[in-house]
């Protein structure tokens, strides 16, 4: 594995609640972390917000989405569905040759409940269609709750991992592992399908029996 000091990760939507967490992860195992956002303020705030959870021992910087993208070695999506695409394009030639980690569940108030993909099949898929062949996209994270992420004890739940290849579910799986979490190499990209909707139903579950912390795990086989 790449020294994470290294190795800088952009999260893309990083102020909002999942991007915070997984960069709050991420920050704690010693990599470099970009903040983006549409407003660079908001992003520096984000970022300063992080490092005095981290008592100022993290390297935590925010910028802008492109800047962000730019400058990164990997870039994780964060943002809501509405902004998916237009935060894609936006950065299209900057993620050339890079590696995207899509986070973006195809949610469509008010019916969050109920798996509504799009016409690409899933959010993934469709920010390979908007990257094109030169990028390499992974999808995971999406079945974790926010509120597992930011703190210090074990999230009791799996990570799905889905990319366009080997070599992206298995860069993937080490950032899954850094975060302190259980990564499972779900297939190719068209699998994401599965992991984007199955956020529907955990926060179906999570309505109906009134919890924040619906998640999954797999059964009956060693990760080791």
């Amino acid at each position: 594995m790449s020294d994470p000091i290294l190795l800088s990760i952009a999260v893309l939507g990083g102020t909002g609640k999942e991007g915070k967490g997984l960069a709050y992860r991420w920050a704690r195992a010693g990599y470099h972390i970009l903040i983006g956002s549409r407003r660079p303020e908001k992003a520096r705030a984000a970022a300063d917000e992080l490092t005095n959870l981290l008592d100022g021992k993290a390297l935590i910087e925010g910028m802008g989405n492109q800047e962000a993208a730019e400058k990164a070695n990997i870039i994780v999506l964060t943002v809501p569905f509405a902004a998916h695409r237009d935060t894609l394009e936006a950065v299209r030639e900057m993620l050339q040759g890079k590696l995207l980690i899509d986070v973006t569940v195809p949610l469509l108030p008010p019916k969050v409940s109920k798996v509504q993909m799009p016409a690409a099949g899933s959010a993934a898929q469709e920010a390979q269609e908007i990257l094109g062949e030169e990028a390499q996209v992974a999808s995971a994270f999406q079945n974790v709750s926010y509120e597992h992420l930011m703190g210090e004890a074990e999230a009791p739940c799996d990570v799905l991992v889905t990319g366009s290849s080997p070599g992206a579910r298995s860069e993937t799986l080490r950032l899954v592992e850094a975060a302190g979490l259980t990564g499972w190499d779900a297939g190719p990209l068209e699998n994401s399908v599965v992991a984007e909707g199955l956020t529907s139903v955990l926060i179906g579950i999570n309505r109906k029996y009134g919890s924040k912390h619906a998640g999954i795990k797999i059964t009956g086989v060693s990760s080791s």
